[in-house]
């Protein structure tokens, strides 16, 4: 526990707009290779850029959303390096001027207790093209489908001091960046990927280790993998007689490694210098404040709003609010059933999110919808089916039949919940007198075999009768 371990994150986020940000290419993804790629990615002779106002939009949203201030004048540069998917032999980006600049976000750790991670700036800048080095026979291939694709990239202060902080920075700007609708957070598709800066050093000092750079981590389970490595490597490299050098590294997920791509670049390496293709970008103030409108519910308002309007704890609102589609189905599910929201709540954690999770859907993608959903608890709301016979008729719901609809699975499979009170009496009594003994030894203090008698009743009913009513005529017979 002799070291501290510091960590900066640089995101890259995708921006959501249909065409390039310096060219009207589209950015779709899976197209064929080469396929989306116009004369301005290319860096053909002749031709300009022209700045995409949706993706000026998209970064005052984020800047907005943090805290921050968005710049009333911002300059894009050219960050100049060779490399066979940069066609053009530069990337344009921004340096000394970016759009978004000293913001915050609050993450909340795994002992509950909350942090404030500064975002030092977020930038506007284009992606470069892809190299594929599969099925070419020793050969390189080059899509350049992505070069010129918008990204906001996001550079963190070095305010972590371990992996889970930050995965909990990370999933918090995930969930943010969706919640604005700029970013699709797509990972598997590279539109949501990160850089991950760590060093250490010894507890109490004051100056930061030598760091290393470790490039395109695209999962949340691959940082922490790789972060973790990087420390142990680092320290034990330090504890040997070694020096940290200042590089770039690669993860390989497949040995859990980091390994040396190459020495870490310094900002002169890059020549940066203003785009002479490009003009200053300003962002007045009435923009600004039609951007200021446009801004959603934010997940930790939203969060709050859930905890004072439905009376949920700060865990099931932390939850529910991790994405904004979650949110919206789970209010959907309470305005329409008009029920307790804690029950909803219940049933769109638990066995809704394990089916999603069980069979790799996004709630987008649930075959329950959530008025359907609705109505079910309805049913157990007014005592039509118990909460048990629910679950069956959930699985149902998600198999499709009946369309979905819980009224007609409880009609056809005749689940109504029996509520008629002389009924159950009748299989309570029964009960009582086909197991004589039990009934002696309850009365004479065994009162764990309450749960017997409630179960050999429900068992009797298969399932139908109600278990508040049956709980209530046992107590009163057998402690007659």
């Amino acid at each position: 526990m002799s070291w501290e371990v510091v960590i900066g994150l640089e995101v890259h986020a995708q921006l959501a707009t249909r065409s390039k940000i310096f060219s009207g290419a589209a950015t779709a993804y899976g197209a064929a290779p080469n396929t989306q790629a116009c004369s301005v990615d290319l860096g053909l002779p002749g031709v300009l850029p022209v700045l995409n106002q949706e993706a000026v939009r998209m970064a005052a949203k984020f800047g907005l959303a943090i805290g921050a201030s968005v710049s009333p004048r911002s300059v894009f540069a050219r960050k100049n390096y060779f490399y066979p998917d940069l066609p053009k032999g530069y990337q344009i980006s921004q340096y000394e001027l970016p759009v978004v600049s000293e913001g915050t976000l609050l993450i909340e750790l795994e002992d509950g207790t909350e942090k404030v991670i500064g975002v030092t700036r977020a930038h506007l800048e284009e992606d470069a093209g892809k190299s594929l080095h599969e099925d070419f026979q020793g050969y390189t291939g080059i899509d350049l489908n992505r070069a010129g694709t918008p990204l906001l990239e996001i550079v963190s202060e070095p305010d972590m001091r371990s992996a889970k902080e930050a995965i909990a920075y990370m999933k918090k700007l995930h969930s943010l960046v969706q919640y604005l609708e700029i970013c699709d957070g797509n990972m598997q598709e590279g539109s949501f990927r990160c850089d991950a800066n760590v060093s250490v050093r010894r507890v109490g000092a004051a100056e930061y280790g030598t760091r290393a750079e470790i490039k395109n981590l695209n999962s949340f389970r691959f940082v922490e993998r790789a972060i973790n490595f990087e420390v142990e490597r680092q320290i034990e490299l330090i504890e040997s007689g070694g020096k940290v050098v200042q590089e770039t590294r690669l993860y390989d997920a497949e040995k859990n490694e980091t390994r040396s791509m190459r020495t870490k670049e310094e900002a002169n390496d890059y020549r940066y210098f203003p785009d002479p293709d490009l003009l200053p970008l300003v962002v007045e103030a009435d923009f600004l404040q039609q951007v200021k409108a446009e801004l959603p519910e934010l997940p930790d308002d939203k969060r709050q709003r859930f905890m004072t309007q439905y009376g949920l704890s700060k865990y099931d609102a932390s939850v529910l609010t991790a994405s904004r589609e979650l949110a919206d189905y789970f209010e959907e599910v309470v305005q329409s059933s008009e029920c307790e929201a804690k029950l909803c709540a219940n049933w769109v954690m638990g066995d809704l999110a394990a089916l999603l999770n069980k069979n790799d859907l996004e709630i987008t993608e649930s075959p329950v919808t959530a008025a359907h959903l609705a109505k079910m608890i309805r049913r157990i709301a007014d005592n039509t089916i118990s909460g048990k016979i629910a679950k069956d008729v959930f699985e149902a719901m998600w198999a499709g039949e009946h369309d979905g609809d819980a009224d007609g699975i409880i009609e056809a499979k005749g689940l109504k919940q029996v509520t008629d009170t002389g009924a159950i009496e009748k299989l309570v009594d029964e009960v009582i007198a086909a197991n004589p003994g039990q009934v002696e030894a309850y009365r004479g203090g065994k009162d764990k075999l309450f749960g017997f008698f409630v179960g050999q009743v429900m068992k009797v009913s298969k399932g139908k009768a109600n278990p508040a009513q049956v709980n209530d005529l046992l107590k009163k017979k057998l402690d007659a």
